[in-house]
């Protein structure tokens, strides 16, 4: 039997398009294909008889009598209407992907910049008054522009998940990685869990994100954070064995041993055979606690009297600030005291001081007399306070700051402690060079007996106090040292799989030549896995380390900006939303966005 024949395939006759049938038959070539400029049909083969017969059964009677010139000149003609056409449906696509492009990256920024999702339609009035201004022919290619309120909403949806997609390939690549939490409320009393996630890779590529924001309806216990914590790190698919530290505010359903997040989270790693992960009270809350000591309420409770009394009339108030320009004051008014703010009390401390004779001469016009105020050892408690509360608002504010790695953190307190230290000293001998308004007063009032006993007795309780609350970071110290110095860090109180990598780091010149001008992360990345590989895991778990809640105060604030009184009824899916594309460094693929979808103008908008 003959052995059958396949299908001739037309591609494989290699066919080439004849530029002599542009002029016997009025076709053309167009991406692969013969096009007739009279109809716009095309022909799929590039042969002679397929062109000839369209031409001959649908043409002939009204071109074939054109003749040279005249058929020269309807050839150009159709060939100019063809391209125009093509150049049409060119330009309208392009003009719908950049309309598409902008309706993204005007979302992304409504979102970040905490703005109601409405506003893109104020966004779409500005931009058209500009073009009608400014460039007439434009307006059209503005009115195309979809910025509805739904749209945005779609958009601001889409381009969370996109970056969310991004973390989620990013937290594969961590070698470890910490967590930090805090719980607070929202306008509408809903209980919101922020949890950020640190996480380093094997390049030392360092990630700080946000990793979940969790709406609690019910009760807050540490189960209900415990479950919410397990949740996401299911949904971000992360190993429990990289877990490194968890940082929270301390509070009990966080830190209880039992039935709080740390004791569940312990209880968890222990049944899966995993170290328990490094458990970090905020700095910053610790800082903030240990300036409690320093109550001194005959001191405040006095200057929030008179606070009070200036500003809670508005006639005395704007007469205050009147009083205040006709003296020529540096300063236009005092400043309230909020407890839970952490500078607070050093700030308003500071304006009192300086305004200390005009707000006494103020008082007694209006027929209010305090005592305390021109009494010499109330004003000696109140300069030394001010200094005293100057020196822990300076602490607070080195500090904060979201990116802030645990030995710098720690840096800072050691060294305000040994302050503290040396200003007990001083105080006993009267030296008042490191606290500017004592040294002040006392240059005034040099007669005025300074009282001692009781500025050396609330430094020494504060350092007591700092000394008790940090005692567990100081704990941990020898590891912070080696982390930030391996050079000078002591070999015999290292780990035992540090020391022999130690010995062979510290007496390499070239890598102790290297140290100094690079950071911390571009010296670690750059140390050789196969020689210094237990080095490299301890700085990467530091590294990830969280030394305060910093970062979640941070975004709540913004989430009290996202969800105001004004903008109650924004659902907890969009807030999370807003607040990651508000809190984040990824940038979103908006190009991979608007290739998933079709564009089109604002008359049908996505």
């Amino acid at each position: 039997m003959a052995k059958r024949l396949g299908k001739r395939k037309i591609d494989s006759e290699c066919r080439v398009f004849n530029p002599r049938w542009t002029n016997e038959y009025f076709f053309i070539q167009h991406k692969e294909k013969a096009v007739c400029l009279i109809c716009q049909e095309t022909v799929a083969v590039f042969k002679e008889y397929n062109m000839r017969r369209h031409f001959e059964s649908r043409h002939k009677d009204k071109y074939d009598n054109l003749q040279g010139q005249i058929r020269a000149e309807k050839l150009s003609k159709l060939k100019s209407g063809l391209l125009a056409q093509q150049t049409a449906f060119v330009h309208q696509s392009q003009v719908n992907q950049s309309s598409l492009r902008t309706s993204f990256r005007v979302a992304q920024l409504i979102a970040s910049c905490g703005k109601a999702f409405t506003e893109g339609e104020f966004v779409k009035k500005c931009l058209n008054v500009v073009a009608e201004e400014m460039c007439p022919e434009k307006t059209d290619v503005f009115n195309a522009l979809c910025l509805s309120a739904s749209t945005i909403t779609r958009r601001v949806e889409e381009i969370g998940s996109n970056v969310y997609a991004q973390l989620q390939q990013k937290t594969k690549e961590f070698e470890f990685f910490s967590l930090a939490l805090d719980e607070s409320t929202d306008v509408q009393d809903t209980a919101q869990l922020l949890i950020f996630i640190r996480g380093v890779s094997a390049n030392f590529e360092f990630c700080e994100e946000l990793a979940a924001l969790k709406s609690l309806k019910g009760n807050t216990t540490g189960e209900d954070i415990f479950n919410n914590v397990c949740q996401t790190m299911e949904e971000l698919d992360l190993d429990w064995a990289k877990l490194a530290s968890i940082t929270t505010d301390g509070a009990p359903s966080m830190v209880g041993a039992s039935r709080g997040l740390i004791g569940r989270m312990n209880a968890e790693m222990e049944k899966r055979g995993l170290s328990a992960p490094l458990p970090v009270h905020c700095l910053i809350h610790l800082q903030a606690l240990c300036c409690k000591v320093l109550k001194w309420d005959s001191v405040m409770q006095v200057v929030v009297s008179c606070i009070n009394f200036i500003r809670a009339n508005g006639l005395k108030h704007r007469q205050f600030q009147q009083f205040l320009s006709e003296l020529g004051s540096a300063q236009g008014d005092v400043l309230y005291h909020t407890e839970v703010r952490w500078l607070s009390r050093g700030r308003v401390l500071r304006r009192f001081y300086e305004l200390l004779p005009e707000i006494n001469a103020f008082l007694c016009s209006k027929g209010k007399t305090v005592p305390e105020l021109i009494e010499p050892e109330w004003k000696w408690h109140l300069a030394f306070l001010t200094d005293v509360t100057e020196m822990l608002n300076g602490l607070n504010l080195q500090l904060q700051g979201q990116g802030k790695l645990i030995c710098d953190m720690y840096y800072h307190i050691k060294a305000f402690e040994v302050k503290l230290a040396l200003l007990i000293g001083q105080v006993k001998k009267h030296n008042f060079a490191n606290l500017p308004a004592t040294q002040n007063f006392s240059a005034e009032n040099p007669a005025a007996p300074f009282p001692a006993e009781k500025c050396v007795e609330a430094l020494e309780m504060l350092k007591a106090e700092f000394s008790v609350r940090f005692s567990q970071l100081h704990v941990h110290a020898k590891e912070i040292r080696l982390f930030q110095n391996p050079f000078l860090a002591n070999i015999d109180e290292a780990q035992p799989s540090c020391q022999f990598e130690l010995a062979d780091l510290q007496n390499c010149d070239v890598l102790k030549d290297a140290f100094k001008p690079n950071t911390l992360i571009d010296f670690y990345a750059a140390l050789p896995n196969d020689t210094y590989p237990n080095i490299k895991k301890n700085a990467m778990k530091m590294f990830t380390l969280f030394g305060s809640t910093y970062i979640c105060e941070q975004t709540f604030s913004r989430m009290k900006l996202l969800k105001s009184p004004l903008r109650s009824r924004l659902t907890d899916e969009h807030l999370h939303q807003c607040l990651r594309l508000a809190v984040t460094t990824m940038e979103p693929d908006i190009q991979l966005l608007t290739s998933q979808m079709q564009a089109h103008s604002s008359t049908s908008c996505l």
